[in-house]
């Protein structure tokens, strides 16, 4: 297919439509009705989409905030997968596959951050969570630790 557009010259656009085409193989197998179904289209959509338009914003802010979306509908993506793999609807393998291509995007997103100047040591201080420790404190990305907020009744 001829690119017509500028985002469809971009290789994490293609990734994020072979995912969404992997997506779509992956629903069409799963026999029952589960929301995270939904939900995982939705998200793998919303990549592609976010890409394709920040792509076609003027300034390197608003282009960053779209592949910042986009590359949180990977991380979704890859959560709903995740889900469908713990409910049993999709085997071992098969969730493999879908997280090789996402692990992929995901960089690549990252890259295109860094390109447009996103400044990752702005970035709120407790962003990501990696681990929940035995006494039941939380790692962030920058290796801090907080205690876990308890929900309250």
């Amino acid at each position: 297919m001829k690119a017509r557009f500028d985002h469809e010259k971009l290789v994490v656009y293609r990734r994020s439509i072979a995912f969404n085409a992997w997506v779509g193989e992956l629903l069409n197998g799963i026999s029952g009705k589960a929301a995270v179904k939904d939900q995982l289209d939705r998200a793998a959509t919303s990549i592609a989409i976010n890409i394709a338009e920040g792509n076609g914003k003027f300034s390197s802010k608003d282009r960053a905030r779209y592949v910042d979306i986009a590359r949180g509908s990977a991380v979704e993506a890859a959560a709903c997968r995740d889900v469908l793999n713990a409910r049993v609807l999709i085997d071992e393998a098969t969730l493999g596959t879908g997280k090789d291509q996402l692990v992929e995007i995901v960089n690549m997103l990252v890259g295109l951050l860094r390109r447009f100047g996103y400044d990752f040591d702005q970035a709120p201080p407790a962003t990501l969570l990696r681990e929940t420790t035995d006494s039941g404190v939380l790692a962030t990305d920058e290796g801090q630790e907080h205690e876990q907020e308890k929900e309250q009744d």
